[in-house]
C-alpha cells in the first residue's frame, strides 16, 4: 500500500506563467501524473519572484494562476483544515500556496503599505498563506539571501511584526546564516506569534553548502516546533551521490528532528535554465515526485512506520493543525 505523501515545495507555479505550459509537462517533476504516482495528497505550490522592478507583479500573476487552479482543475483542490484528517480518502490533490522571496508582493520601489496590500490581494486569491520567505539568494530590503552575509534590514522587522498571529510561517530556506539569527532574536525580544520552517533545506552538516542548514538553525526549528523539508536538488545533496538523500534524511532524524523532517523537493521546469552547470538538476532516482514512495520504503525499513509516517505526511498535518487551530 502506498504511503500517503505531503511535498511543501514547488516551482510549478511561476512554470505556468510561461506561454504553453501546462501541468501536466513531463519535463516538470511535479507535474500532476508525477504527483498522482508518488501518491503525493498535498503539494504546496510557491509564488516566486526574483528581486527586480515590478516584481509584485509577477507575484499577483501566480496568486491568479493558483486561484483559477482551484476552480478549474479537477484534480486538485485548495486544501482547508477540515481536510487535513482525510487526505487518503481523496482522489484528487490538495495544494496550498506559500511565498518563496518577499519581493512577490513588494518590490524595491513601493512603499511597505502597497506591499502589505498586495500581500492581502494575494492572501485573498489563494486561500490559507503556508509561509513567506523574506528573501531568495540575493539581498533585498528586507535582509540577505543565502549568498550575502547581510542580516535583518528594517523592512525585514516590519514585514515580522506584520506576521504576528496570522499563521503564516516564516521560511529560512533562503536566509543568510545572519538574518536566520537577526530573525531568531527579533522573534523572541518582540514577542512575536509567528512560527518557523525550512521548506526546501538539507544539512549542512552532511554536505556544506551556504543552502544547507547549520547546526544552530537546524536546532533552533526543531526546538520551535517547526518544519525542515528535505532538498532534492543535486546541488544541495552531493555532487555525485545520490545515496546522500537518505544520508540527510538519516542525519536528521539522529539529531532530533523525527517531528520535523517532511519533503520540500524543490521541484522546477529547468529543461530551459541557463546555468548548464548545474545540469543533471537532480540524480535520475529523484527526478520526479515518483520517487517519494521509494524513499519512504528505505525510510521505513530503517526506521520503523512511526518515523516514516510523519517523514511522509503526519509531521506536516500536526504542523497545519497547530497553525490553524
Amino acid at each position: 500500500m502506498k504511503k500517503t505523501i505531503i511535498d511543501i515545495h514547488c516551482d510549478l507555479l511561476i512554470h505556468l506563467t510561461k506561454p504553453n505550459s501546462s501541468i501536466d509537462d513531463i519535463d516538470l517533476g511535479c507535474s500532476i501524473p508525477y504527483l498522482k504516482e508518488g501518491n503525493v495528497k498535498l503539494q504546496v505550490m510557491a509564488i516566486f519572484a526574483p528581486t527586480q522592478s515590478n516584481s509584485h507583479k509577477i507575484g499577483i500573476e501566480q496568486s491568479e494562476i493558483f486561484h483559477n487552479l482551484s476552480l478549474k482543475e479537477e484534480r486538485l483542490y485548495t486544501l482547508q483544515k477540515r481536510h487535513l484528517k482525510n487526505l487518503n480518502n481523496s482522489e484528487n490533490i490538495g495544494m496550498l500556496a506559500a511565498i518563496e522571496n518577499a519581493s512577490a508582493f513588494c518590490d524595491e520601489n513601493t512603499t511597505l503599505r502597497e506591499g502589505f496590500d498586495t500581500l492581502e490581494k494575494i492572501r485573498n486569491n489563494v486561500g490559507n498563506l503556508f509561509y513567506i520567505g523574506l528573501t531568495h539568494h540575493s539581498e533585498n530590503r528586507f535582509g540577505g539571501g543565502n549568498y550575502t552575509s547581510t542580516g535583518l534590514k528594517n523592512d525585514g522587522k516590519a514585514l515580522i511584526d506584520y506576521l504576528d498571529n496570522k499563521n503564516i510561517a516564516i521560511d529560512f530556506s533562503h536566509t543568510s546564516d545572519n538574518l536566520a539569527h537577526d530573525i531568531l532574536n527579533y522573534i523572541t525580544k518582540q514577542n512575536v506569534n509567528v512560527s518557523i520552517i525550512a521548506s526546501h533545506s538539507n544539512y549542512r552538516s552532511i554536505f556544506d553548502h551556504p543552502r544547507n542548514l547549520p547546526n544552530e538553525i537546524a536546532q533552533e526549528i526543531i526546538n520551535k516546533k517547526g518544519l525542515i523539508g528535505v532538498n532534492f536538488l543535486r546541488a544541495f545533496v552531493h555532487n555525485e551521490k545520490p545515496k546522500m538523500l537518505q544520508k540527510h534524511i538519516e542525519y536528521g532524524i539522529e539529531f532530533g528532528a523525527q517531528k520535523a523532517i517532511c519533503y520540500g523537493a524543490d521541484y522546477f521546469y529547468h529543461k530551459n535554465h541557463p546555468d548548464k552547470s548545474r545540469i543533471p538538476f537532480f540524480f535520475k532516482e529523484h527526478e520526479n515526485a515518483s520517487c517519494y514512495q521509494e524513499i519512504s520504503t528505505i525510510v521505513k525499513e530503517k526506521f520503523g512506520t512511526e518515523i516514516c509516517d510523519n517523514i511522509c505526511y503526519k509531521n506536516v498535518t500536526n504542523f497545519l493543525m497547530r497553525q490553524w487551530k
